[in-house]
């Protein structure tokens, strides 16, 4: 079962916090969690808190535990732009851009290991005899 959250409107542009969310993607939620709390960015706080929401969620909601979930996918999207302009000189305008994007957390159970099996015996081709 996956387990979502989503926090719409971050103030932070998309492509901070695409490299904080690549960092999480895979990793056990204790171990994500523990990565965020000491990267020294903002979009790491906010991711962390979208983190522990679908935590939250998937305790609460779904009755799973929280130490048998994994962050399948986490990624930052770009939502709207408001745009500003700064004055210059001599009555000119600068634009300024302050994006927003959406930041949605993906959680599922860990996968089972199974074991290697064997692989099926190559088919042999069979040599022509030439008599």
């Amino acid at each position: 079962m996956e387990v979502r959250s989503i926090y719409k409107y971050a103030r932070i542009s998309s492509q901070k916090a695409r490299q904080v969310t690549r960092a999480i993607t895979g990793m056990p939620v204790s171990q994500a969690l523990s990565v965020l709390d000491f990267t020294p960015k903002k979009a790491a706080l906010l991711v962390g808190k979208v983190l522990r929401s679908a935590v939250a969620n998937a305790e609460n909601n779904h009755e799973l535990d929280a130490e048998e979930l994994v962050v399948r996918s986490a990624v930052a999207t770009p939502g709207p732009t408001l745009k500003r302009i700064m004055p210059r000189a001599r009555g000119s305008a600068a634009p300024i851009k302050k994006r927003m994007t959406h930041i949605t957390v993906i959680l599922g159970a860990k996968e089972e290991e199974k074991p290697a099996a064997a692989k099926p015996a190559a088919k042999k081709r069979k040599a022509a005899v030439a008599e």
